[in-house]
């Protein structure tokens, strides 16, 4: 095998584009047929004399001058042209974890075994200065494009944009991803997992689809468009179409396993057929975000290993990362944020149920650290490990402290700002990260796996929020084995790197759009010199007003408002800023805004110079009600529409895409044709096991089931039988919280059915879902996918109807 695997051998049959590290020396075809014969006289091709510019994307097909020559048989046919990636061009495959903090890894010193990212950091090199932005969508957005987070519209999750230019949720034409960069250039380029890319209101079959993975850049898309999923029944899509039931009765399918098995055959099929060809493919696991939906296999690996509690395993964390190198050896344990209680003053109950909420997020990291292992084994196996760049970030940002202090068996119950008991979540002890909880687990941990640092995910005031333990292996370039890179460096600085391990230029055009200068810097240059000096020195944070300024060796940053916390600390003009010399203090233990009042204010300074110039003003720190789309400003599918009608066969449609029936009266009407007493199955259903509502007939008999959170089920049944042929059904919900322009949030109601316009029942529902039925259920007509509403059935076949749906009618009051 050469240094380069299968590419770069053999004549070719076709002209290409192609060349070693050109930027602007491509191919182009200037004279041809300089002597043109008339009737059977042959025609004679010249020389390539002049270059294709590849920072104009796509790269235009040479112009050919008309032929004179009638008979094909006394002409010759000019070489075909085709795009290649440059000569010996490496394949590249990042993989970035989700919500995993910088100690959450043994290869930065953490007690979870990752044995994959110990084996490539020792044959390649540890970052220990990489930053995310704090928070999922806008660390991807900016590991993908190059460029800040607001300056592509992605100033927090998709679910929160708005409609000021920095918060749209919309990536801009004018800011190209990566992928699409390399597929113009001649790779295939694959995505497996998770997206939260794509604007909320663009997911339905209505699209457009053109901000999906499929249109920016990627050939193949295997995953899920939101935050999260559920591992055991996700919502995922192959390419542009929704998966049906992905397990295919499968009891244990996971879906990290089923994107890895997709990502390997991807991979195998492309290099069998294009082995000349380089993949580019973006591994992305829903992995180690919430639900913690794990095998029982690994959970059991991992008992009793968390009982020493959080500040116990902290210490043992930070001692590790000392002994290892990762941190200097003068580093300092943080303190713990305020709301943190200490492990020994914990109740024996707390600290049961924390230490196996621990034990199923290692689980889940050893998991996912397994697959990768899977995913680098495959291609080890074909013969192109030594010539794939690889870059495994461990985190999109901190590990989560979004389960609260007592962590969550539904993480539905935070959006939906629900509070759940450690009792209550007790009762689910022994299944903790089955399919029977969607669980999240305390912040204690998340501070514990966030290790040096204070704060966690949503908190880019402090690097426990940002900082990501990164490691990059390329055997055929990267010599270097098993050293440490302590350079600071951004997501943002990940795709002008790969762009010059290749050997292309940043992009000036692509398809027709000129395009925002990339605004990260190559890390390629810390690759044979450890002592090289920063080139990445001024960098702004911002998060729903957490907030912070990096500037050669100093940090200042505020925090406006904890994860946990449901308001804001202060307003935005008194939030109270920390300064610190991160230079020599790597873990940001001594404030000293006191001690130099003047550095405090030139870096206060230059964030609000920075914030101008790349769009992250106005801030907003809103959350729960930026949820609601006219609340927030952004569009909305529905519109000021009060009314849809559906027919059989309408599914997979997410929420965003969905009429909005929470906190309202509504009537739902299903014409349908009856079996009487024979007939089963769900009319319309939206959410699952861990929120939603039904409409459905059980033997013969229409049913109302509405699903609080997981927690609690609330139901109107029939009291009469459904007669045989066409019938109508109708549930009326008169809701408690009033009708105003503000009415209350979360309030019960009343469930009443009718048969053919006669009264069948009626039934009171105590409390509802003010804000979120799901992440990632989806509404359908005709059967209840994902994870079942109603106990009335256990999965999508058995709630499948069994007649005839005419339609099916949702009206607001």
């Amino acid at each position: 095998m050469s240094a380069f695997g299968r590419r770069g051998a053999g004549p070719k049959a076709v002209d290409t584009v192609r060349g070693p590290k050109m930027r602007s020396n491509m191919v182009m075809w200037s004279a041809l047929f300089g002597a043109l014969a008339i009737g059977a006289a042959t025609q004679t091709t010249l020389a390539q004399d002049a270059a294709v510019d590849r920072r104009e994307l796509p790269i235009k097909t040479p112009w050919i001058p008309p032929i004179t020559t009638l008979d094909a048989r006394d002409a010759k046919a000019p070489p075909v042209f085709q795009v290649e990636a440059p000569e010996g061009a490496p394949n590249v495959v990042i993989v970035l974890i989700d919500d995993l903090g910088f100690g959450g890894t043994s290869t930065f010193g953490g007690v979870i075994p990752t044995p994959t990212f110990d084996r490539l950091a020792s044959g390649g090199l540890k970052y220990n200065q990489m930053h995310s932005t704090a928070l999922c969508s806008p660390s991807r957005a900016a590991l993908l494009t190059g460029r800040n987070h607001h300056s592509v519209n992605m100033g927090s999750i998709t679910e929160l944009a708005t409609s000021f230019p920095g918060n749209t949720g919309m990536i801009p034409s004018d800011s190209a991803m990566l992928p699409e960069t390399l597929r113009l250039n001649g790779y295939s380029t694959a995505h497996f997992g998770k997206d939260h890319m794509t604007a909320t209101w663009e997911t339905s079959p209505s699209g457009p689809m053109t901000r999906w993975p499929t249109f920016r850049g990627f050939d193949r898309f295997y995953g899920f468009l939101g935050g999260e999923t559920n591992q055991w029944s996700p919502m995922i899509y192959d390419d542009l179409a929704p998966v049906d039931d992905p397990a295919k009765g499968d009891p244990n399918y996971h879906f990290m396993n089923d994107m890895t098995e997709k990502a390997i055959e991807w991979i195998e099929i492309q290099q069998s057929l294009t082995p000349n060809k380089p993949f580019f493919v973006y591994y992305a696991p829903g992995a180690t975000h919430a639900p913690h939906h794990v095998p029982q296999s690994y959970i059991d690996k991992y008992k009793g290993k968390f009982d020493d509690g959080w500040d116990v395993i902290r210490e043992r964390i930070f001692n590790q990362q000392k002994k290892m190198g990762v941190i200097p050896a003068d580093t300092k344990l943080a303190d713990k944020p305020e709301a943190i209680q200490d492990w020994k003053s914990l109740s024996a109950k707390e600290k049961k149920l924390f230490a196996r909420q621990a034990e199923v997020f290692a689980a889940f990291v050893d998991m996912t650290d397994h697959e990768i292992g899977r995913l680098v084994d495959a291609i080890d196996e074909i013969g192109e490990l030594d010539n794939t760049l690889i870059i495994y970030i461990a985190g999109d940002n901190g590990t989560s402290a979004e389960g609260g202090m007592h962590g969550l068996y539904s993480e539905m119950t935070y959006f939906n700002a629900v509070p759940e008991t450690v009792d209550d979540m007790l009762k689910y002890y022994d299944v903790w990260g089955g399919p029977e909880t969607y669980p999240h687990m305390a912040a204690g941990w998340a501070v514990c796996f966030d290790s040096p640092f204070m704060w966690t995910k949503q908190v880019p005031a402090n690097y426990g929020g940002t900082r990501q333990g990164t490691v990059m292996h390329w055997p055929n370039r990267i010599k270097a084995n098993g050293e440490l890179r302590t350079q600071w460096h951004h997501f943002i600085d990940v795709a002008p790197t790969v762009l010059e391990a290749i050997g292309l230029p940043q992009p000036r055009i692509v398809n027709g759009i000129g395009q925002r200068p990339i605004e990260g810097v190559s890390m390629a240059y810390t690759w044979d010199d450890a002592s090289a000096a920063d080139r990445h020195l001024v960098q702004y944070f911002e998060i729903l007003g957490n907030r912070g300024l990096y500037n050669e060796g100093w940090f200042a940053g505020t925090v406006h408002k904890a994860p946990w916390e449901a308001k804001p600390r202060h307003p935005l003009t008194e939030d109270v800023w920390e300064l610190y010399h991160v230079a020599e203090d790597f873990s940001m233990t001594e404030d000293v805004s006191k001690k130099y009042p003047d550095k405090l204010k030139e870096l206060q300074e230059l964030f609000l110079a920075e914030a101008v110039k790349y769009q992250v003003l106005p801030i907003d720190d809103r959350f729960l009600a930026r949820l609601d789309p006219k609340s927030a400003g952004r569009p909305d599918l529905m519109g000021d529409r009060t009314s849809i009608t559906l027919h059989e066969g309408a599914g997979f449609l997410m929420e965003n895409s969905f009429i909005d029936t929470k906190n309202k009266s509504f009537t739902i009407t299903a014409k349908f044709a009856s079996d009487g007493a024979k007939t089963n199955g769900v009319l319309v259903s939206q959410g699952g096991r861990f929120g939603g509502w039904s409409f459905y007939v059980k033997n013969g008999k229409p049913v109302y089931m509405y699903n609080f959170l997981g927690l609690e089920q609330f139901s109107v049944t029939s009291n009469t039988t459904l007669p045989r042929g066409d019938v109508t059904v109708t549930l009326e919900f008169d809701y408690d919280g009033g009708t105003s322009a503000q009415p209350k949030q979360g309030a019960g109601g009343t469930a009443t059915l009718k048969i053919n316009g006669k009264q069948a029942g009626s039934a009171k529902i105590d409390k509802t879902q003010c804000c979120v039925w799901s992440a990632d259920e989806s509404a359908n007509v005709g059967i209840d996918r994902e994870t079942p509403v109603s106990p009335d059935y256990h999965d999508e076949h058995s709630s499948r109807f069994n007649g005839r749906i005419h339609e099916v009618t949702i009206d607001l009051k």
